[in-house]
């Protein structure tokens, strides 16, 4: 499959001109984490978690508070990354879901090795199978396969190699979803965190309670797997002990990010490398008494990313665009590269957010999350965030509706679909969803636009 080189470079599509201009194109760097929240962070000014090496990064780079995942589950987030797809309109919204043959020589790794870079992938690709299936897949060198044990370590090694093109790697980490683990047993069946002082865990927060006038399905969805929400009988200790487990184990995988960190500056990849920073999704924490993912709360889908461009532009900058870090990985990534995006795609570059480093620099006016409690009762929700709100539907269920203040109640206590004062904010994101649901049909079939109250 071959791939045209933008023409704004200036070079014709040819091999040759490929290589001419790899010289001028960028390094990339995706570092990723799986089930980190936007909020377990150092830089967020998390004094509970201590992330040095992802806080280096955020030094360098500019940093979005507003970025969301584009689905809460692993596959479905990690398929809308390396396809460019939202992850119900490439049907896979279910764990180890098998791409459809169209996207299988179609994902970002192939685009870019097509484009003239060299590929890598280490650690978890969870997009169908955990570890990429063969020692070369979807376009990538496999450098380490699942497990977060020596993943750091092939990164480093190849980023010593000699590099005759300019490379594309990426750095998947499984950690922190071994809090998954932790909610099960109340400690790891490795031993690497066993049950913590309690005055060593950090306290509740602030909206620990389920607030009134939450969806009364989430409820549900709790009580029908006790396999995946073991903590209806959690105690509050319970759950300070939880969110420490779930912070020791950001504070061990941040470690690992620091050997790859520690690279980057020994060698001074800074200044030709785009770096990118971010999470599949995050968990609960404790928030609203959740834990894990699919939940459509900020604690869940909210997510940390940092993107470093070359030469340390913007370093430091915090910006307040809205992104959804599956379907914009794509079109930021060729972006830079110089690299065409194939086909429908509806996410957009960040390149030119990050450059400009200015908070009115234009991006999406919306993003969505979609979600699917697939291996419990199936129900199916959507978020919508614009800058001063964020609207959140499932399908079915008592107070099926939810709308925030995103500027005063970023906790989420306050439903305000409730309030007639509110009824318009209310009706504009129900229209923006149902247009959203119309562009992105599900699977190829018909968008559910009739899940959309219309009173």
């Amino acid at each position: 499959m071959k791939k045209k080189i933008l023409t704004a470079l200036g070079f014709a599509a040819t091999v040759p001109a490929m290589l001419q201009a790899a010289s001028n194109r960028p390094n990339i760097i995706y570092i990723m984490t799986d089930q980190q929240a936007a909020q377990a962070v150092g830089y967020a000014g998390n004094d509970d978690v201590k992330t040095p090496n992802i806080d280096r990064l955020a030094e360098h780079g500019v940093r979005f508070n507003n970025a969301y995942c584009a689905f809460p589950l692993s596959g479905p987030s990690r398929s809308a990354m390396f396809t460019g797809y939202t992850p119900g309109r490439a049907g896979l919204r279910i764990n180890g879901t098998e791409l459809p043959d169209s996207l299988k020589e179609n994902t970002l790794g192939s685009i870019m090795e097509d484009g003239g870079y060299e590929t890598a992938y280490a650690g978890k690709w969870h997009v169908n199978t955990n570890p990429l299936p063969a020692p070369h897949a979807f376009g990538f060198e496999k450098l380490h396969g699942f497990g977060d044990e020596g993943l750091a370590e092939s990164v480093v090694e190849f980023l010593q190699r000699d590099h005759e093109k300019p490379f594309f790697v990426v750095a998947s980490f499984n950690n922190p979803h071994n809090i998954c683990q932790y909610a099960r047993y109340q400690n790891l069946p490795d031993g690497s965190i066993n049950e913590l002082p309690l005055d060593s865990c950090p306290n509740l927060p602030a909206n620990f309670a389920v607030a009134p006038y939450d969806a009364d399905v989430l409820a549900t969805e709790k009580k029908l797997s006790y396999r995946l929400y073991p903590t209806q009988n959690f105690t509050a200790d319970d759950w300070r002990r939880y969110r420490g487990a779930y912070y020791k184990l950001i504070e061990k995988v941040d470690g690992e990010i620091g050997k790859i960190v520690d690279e980057i500056d020994r060698q001074n990849l800074w200044d030709n490398t785009v770096i990118i920073f971010t999470s599949d999704h995050g968990d609960g924490m404790g928030a609203h008494q959740w834990n894990q993912k699919s939940a459509l709360y900020e604690e869940c889908a909210n997510i940390p990313l940092v993107v470093c461009a070359p030469g340390g532009k913007n370093a430091g900058k915090e910006l307040p665009q809205l992104v959804n870090n599956g379907i914009d990985l794509m079109p930021t990534i060729c972006d830079w590269a110089g690299v065409e995006v194939p086909g429908y795609r509806t996410g957009k570059s960040l390149r030119k957010v990050v450059e400009s480093g200015k908070p009115e620099t234009a991006h999406h006016d919306y993003v969505v999350t979609e979600a699917l409690f697939d291996q419990t009762a199936g129900t199916q929700g959507w978020m919508l965030r614009t800058p001063d709100f964020k609207y959140v539907l499932y399908e079915v269920g008592k107070n099926r509706e939810q709308l925030y203040d995103m500027r005063n109640d970023r906790g989420e206590m306050r439903n305000l679909a409730i309030e007639a004062k509110y009824r318009g904010e209310l009706e504009r994101h129900r229209e923006l969803l149902r247009q959203w649901m119309e562009a992105n049909p599900l699977d190829n079939r018909k968008a559910p636009v009739s899940h959309i109250p219309v009173q």
